[in-house]
């Protein structure tokens, strides 16, 4: 009776360390993700993604595409975990730009909590104890 009353009372103690989630920013390198998606086939390479510009000779087929994906992030790596939720949101971006007739995500940036951040290498994540997210904003386009 006393084991289990250590046990529950254990418990009871790290519900409060649960409650105050983790919230950890990391900018992490884009077109690894990338490569390792299509290695693995999760991405079939019929688009490309540009971070952070749009190539010369892209002709916009639509602005403003948006993805925002979380995954479970409970016990992965932050790494792992935020290499997962951009490969989520880079099939959704890869199979709507296929639906509107584009071959390309270009002016790709992340995009979390509407906050923008733009670079030419690397993509945001914000990882936790139990979850990891990815937000994206670009533009589908066509390449010659």
């Amino acid at each position: 009776m006393k084991k289990k009353l250590l046990v529950a009372l254990a418990c009871t103690a790290l519900i409060p360390a649960l409650a105050q989630a983790r919230d950890t920013t990391h900018f992490l390198n884009f077109n690894k993700v990338v490569e390792e998606a299509t290695n693995a086939g999760r991405l079939d390479g019929s688009v490309k993604f540009y971070l952070g510009h749009a190539p010369r000779g892209a002709s916009i087929v639509h602005k403003g595409a948006t993805t925002s994906k979380k995954t479970n992030a409970f016990g992965k790596s932050d790494q792992v975990a935020c290499n997962w939720v951009l490969q989520s949101a880079l099939i959704t971006l890869q199979n709507s730009a296929k639906a509107a007739g584009a071959n390309a995500v270009v002016n790709l940036v992340s995009n979390y909590n509407h906050q923008e951040y733009k670079s030419s290498e690397n993509y945001e994540c914000h990882a936790g104890a139990i979850m990891a997210g990815v937000a994206l904003k670009g533009d589908y386009a066509k390449m010659r």
